[in-house]
């Protein structure tokens, strides 16, 4: 009886042992072989990558001596500026920086751009803003003539009243006179316009 079930069994046990181990050895190799593979691909791109950046470190250093060569033969074309810019500075690129913009424009806007920006004319701007048509005293007519107008309108067309037409230029005014005091008032106490 050397044909058993047992001995059928340790026979069959063994082989499937040798035929695990087999095919464990061959998974082994299989992977071994991908990973040499990929150390050689790795080394490659690694060579590659740093000959790449030698590259473009040369080119860098190439380009920066060029412009560096260039740099230095050119003059610079501005004078190197000591201490403040002056005002006749300031009033010649004022107007070269006019006279470039306003060459660009159409015909009819460079003759407004012409009129409003005559020295004469900015200076009366300036005045008319700083004084007479400052932004509190504006709104404050506004509002005031908004109001007042409403209320004299209401009233007058509950009396039955005709109305001039002069109410709403009298509010504006007063309203604007109440805006310029406040103004002249803030700036005496706070001291900041």
């Amino acid at each position: 009886m050397a044909n058993g079930p047992e001995q059928l069994r340790g026979n069959s046990e063994k082989s499937a042992e040798s035929i695990g181990e087999k095919a464990a050895a061959e998974q082994q190799e299989s992977l071994q072989a991908k990973y040499e593979r990929k150390e050689t691909l790795e080394d490659g791109s690694e060579r590659q990558a740093e000959k790449a950046k030698t590259e473009a470190l040369e080119k860098a250093v190439s380009v920066e001596s060029a412009g560096l060569e260039k740099h230095n033969d050119e003059p610079s074309s501005a004078p190197a500026r000591r201490g403040p810019i002056s005002k006749k500075d300031r009033n010649a690129s004022y107007k070269k920086t006019m006279s470039h913009i306003q060459s660009e424009m159409p015909p009819i806007n460079r003759a407004f751009s012409k009129t409003i920006h005559n020295p004469v004319v900015e200076k009366t701007s300036e005045v008319v803003g700083s004084t007479i048509a400052r932004p509190n005293a504006i709104a404050a007519g506004a509002i005031s003539a908004f109001v007042v107008s409403f209320l004299v309108y209401m009233i007058a067309r509950y009396y039955g009243y005709p109305l001039s037409g002069f109410e709403t230029i009298g509010a504006f005014v007063a309203g604007w006179l109440l805006g310029i005091l406040f103004d002249y008032f803030k700036v005496m106490i706070t001291g900041k316009k």
